[in-house]
């Protein structure tokens, strides 16, 4: 199953900043595709050279509920370890491997193309906190980062905080969950994760020194939080079985981890646990979150082993997050209010002890929010796209001003801004024209200045390329966005080979942003487009609830919609069209599948989600119970039903597949290995066409994929070798 989501937009988790709860704790990894295409002619081998698929063995696996016998006959690949799936895997590899041979200079080309527009060396825009200014600065042929801080001013003498390449050497796999800094700069903590499975190991370090420190935690998640003076650290731990952060314990520093304090311990198995700081940095907040709900416990920052005090108590469909800005606390909640409002209040106590500041606007969703001395910056969603709102913080509602965007479809998203006494709002805005771009905002005059942009090595016309956001009519007459960018020259090359991306569950919603990659695909000759489908919250709280449950199956035809709407208008055929997504996502593009695999030339499925009922089944695998908000509980006769008439697994047929790349990683602790294991298995089996099925499976990685700066690219390059496979009748000569 699933972790939780990141998007590009998302602030860093190795971050130095508080991390304010979000309203909702969402799951499953939310994985962008970067398009390329081709830079030669390649040679591709004959296709009767190719070796068969592997032939797994059936054996019959009777599953019954409800008076409803489900018979598996793959359902022993989840044995994990065992010698008969070792070797089913390695076949699959073989396979994979084989049916890639002949394009292995192709995938070069296209890997060196990608990475010849990644400006090797180059700098974060730095940020100040507690009195230092941190950046990030990443060194030619250098996989990893390395973290920086000036003391007082940037003309200050540079200090090494964290040098992640050394940490990696040797390793197949290495990601920093997060690294954190004591408010006096002196000790950090650094959490890495060596595996892809999201289990971290916990070292500190004296940045004085230079010297690491003999406390260690291990085997917890990445969600730490240092008490105000430094001298214990509060984590979540996680349970081995579900991977759920069940608990909140304290480590006091200088003593081992067997002697840690719980805290906390969140009981119920449908809810998750976590701590941050408040912008004051006067409280650590404890949160529960479920799908629907949750709750807030807060302590005093410097005195963790208080009672915890519960801000507002859990009542089912009450989502909240909090700050607090030293004087009074600021509520995001959806009570009485389906596009949330924002409330503020003295102390713990009930919505009715709250006063509302922001109310609740049928036409705008109230995203997050910002604190600053004297404003309050709004982050939102109206009409489908982000709105930033600085509005005084005495009187919100009087003359707020909207930041004005230029693109027709766009990501902006708040960035680092630690300091509540800054005059200034930090934000990063893109689009799939515009590169990644940091500015300043004067919250006062509405100044703006660029810090920094992303700078494309060989050169980068914006002019070259047009973005639109155009809308598909659903079956049911709801009108869905779809944004798409493609070359401004394309328009007499049309139909187009594209590329439509999806996801559409969570409410994580999808925004249109930059890929220097995807120039290499655009350049000759195709359209990339993103379907903005219900089961996302892009139009809306209501958007997302009518995607999820009982209405899932209008994330799956509006995305066929989208795909009917786009050859309807000219744009591309159902020949040249390749559809993608990536774990949900990978529920979503497997389902349509089955709908009508006529639809698409190619589909890649990235650590798909899709024997859905028996893994909601199974309470045993990561993250089932708290999932059923989102999915429904198949244990009830209704949502078992309903899940299983869409199940991409369940509802495999004999009838004509298109070709279609399947990815995976071993050690995918939130969709299992298993799952598109026995799909491919399924798929190949049941399909009446030629078409081949590939199943890429990294035996050392995760749900995430390779790490590192470099060596992820390779991953892309193959991907879209295998597509020009599939599309090289389609693809120009490079413009």
């Amino acid at each position: 199953m699933a972790g939780k989501f990141f998007l590009p937009s998302a602030r860093p988790c190795a971050t130095l900043l508080r991390t304010q709860p979000s309203k909702r704790m969402r799951t499953r990894v939310l994985i962008f595709p970067i398009v390329l295409a081709l830079s030669c002619e390649p040679a591709f081998p004959d296709p009767t050279s190719i070796p068969m698929p592997p032939e797994p063995k059936k054996v019959p696996h009777e599953m019954t509920i409800h008076g409803d016998t489900r018979v598996d006959p793959y359902f022993w690949m989840k044995e994990r370890d065992t010698e008969p799936v070792l070797e089913h895997l390695r076949a699959e590899k073989a396979y994979s491997d084989a049916y890639m041979i002949g394009t292995e200079d192709l995938q070069e080309s296209l890997y060196q193309e990608i990475r010849g527009r990644v400006k090797e060396r180059d700098n974060s825009a730095p940020y100040f906190k507690d009195g230092y200014w941190w950046y990030t600065r990443n060194e030619v042929g250098k996989d990893y980062g390395i973290h920086c801080r000036k003391k007082g001013s940037l003309e200050a003498d540079e200090e090494f905080v964290l040098d992640e390449n050394p940490l990696a050497e040797g390793l197949d796999y290495f990601s920093v969950g997060n690294w954190e800094v004591t408010e006096d700069g002196r000790y950090m903590l650094l959490a890495i994760d060596r595996a892809g499975d999201r289990i971290y190991d916990v070292t500190f370090h004296d940045l004085d020194t230079g010297e690491a420190l003999p406390d260690k935690i291990e085997g917890i998640t990445n969600n730490l939080e240092w008490t105000r003076d430094g001298s214990a650290v509060l984590y979540a731990s996680m349970d081995k079985e579900t991977l759920r952060n069940d608990r909140i314990l304290l480590h006091q520093m200088g003593t081992s981890q067997k002697d840690d304090v719980v805290l906390f311990d969140e009981t119920d198995e449908t809810f998750d646990t976590s701590v941050s700081s408040t912008s004051s940095r006067d409280y650590l907040t404890i949160s529960s979150s479920s799908t629907l709900t949750t709750e807030v416990q807060l302590l005093p920052s410097n005195q963790p082993t208080a009672e915890l005090t519960v801000f507002c108590p859990r009542e089912r469909g009450h989502e909240y997050g909090l700050d607090h800005d030293g004087k009074v606390f600021y509520i995001h909640t959806n009570k009485d209010a389906n596009n949330f409002r924002l409330m503020k209040a003295s102390g713990p106590g009930g919505p009715a002890t709250w006063e509302e500041i922001v109310p609740h606007r049928e036409d705008v969703l109230l995203e997050d929010f910002e604190l600053f001395d004297h404003h309050l910056v709004l982050d939102g969603r109206a009409g489908g796209l982000k709105q930033i709102t600085i509005a005084d913080k005495a009187d919100p509602m009087v003359n707020p001003f909207i930041v004005p965007f230029r693109d027709p479809a766009y990501l902006v998203y708040l960035a680092e801004n630690p300091e509540m006494s800054s005059p200034k709002l930090r934000f990063v805005y893109t689009s799939m024209t515009t590169p990644w771009a940091t500015y300043e905002i004067d919250l006062r005059t509405h100044e703006q200045e660029l810090l920094k942009i992303q700078e494309i090595p060989g050169g980068y016309d914006p002019g070259l390329y047009i973005s639109e956001r155009i809308f598909a009519k659903a079956e049911d007459g709801t009108e869905i966005p779809i944004s798409l960018v493609r070359r401004r020259d394309l328009e007499d090359d049309l139909p187009a080979p594209l590329y439509l991306y999806g996801y559409g569950s969570y409410g994580a919603s999808l925004d249109a942003t930059f890929r220097s990659s995807r120039l290499t695909l655009l350049d000759r000759g195709f359209v990339f487009a993103i379907a903005h489908i219900r089961g996302g919250e892009e139009m809306g709280r209501s958007w997302y609830e009518n995607g999820r449950q009982m209405q899932k199956k209008n994330t799956f035809t509006d995305f066929l919609a989208c795909a009917e709407h786009l050859i309807a208008e000219g744009v591309t055929s159902s020949d040249r069209l390749v559809a993608s997504g990536g774990s949900a996502g990978g529920l979503l593009v497997g389902a349509c599948l089955n709908l009508r695999p006529d639809l698409f030339r190619t589909v890649v499925a990235d650590v798909p989600f899709v024997d859905v009922v028996t893994t909601m089944l199974d309470e045993t695998l990561p993250l089932t119970a708290g999932e059923w908000d989102e999915w429904g509980n198949p244990k009830e006769e209704d949502y078992y039903r309903y899940m299983l008439s869409y199940s991409p697994y369940d509802n495999v047929t004999e009838q004509a597949y298109p070709t279609i790349l399947v990815t995976t990683g071993y050690n995918d602790s939130q969709v299992q290995y298993w799952e598109p294991a026995k799909w491919v298995a399924k798929l190949r089996d049941q399909s009446t066409s030629d078409n081949p099925v590939v199943f890429k499976i990294e035996m050392d990685v995760g749900h995430a994929g390779k790490s590192g700066r470099f060596e992820s690219l390779r991953e892309i390059a193959y991907e879209y070798a295998f597509l020009l496979r599939e599309l090289s009748d389609f693809v120009h000569e490079k413009k």
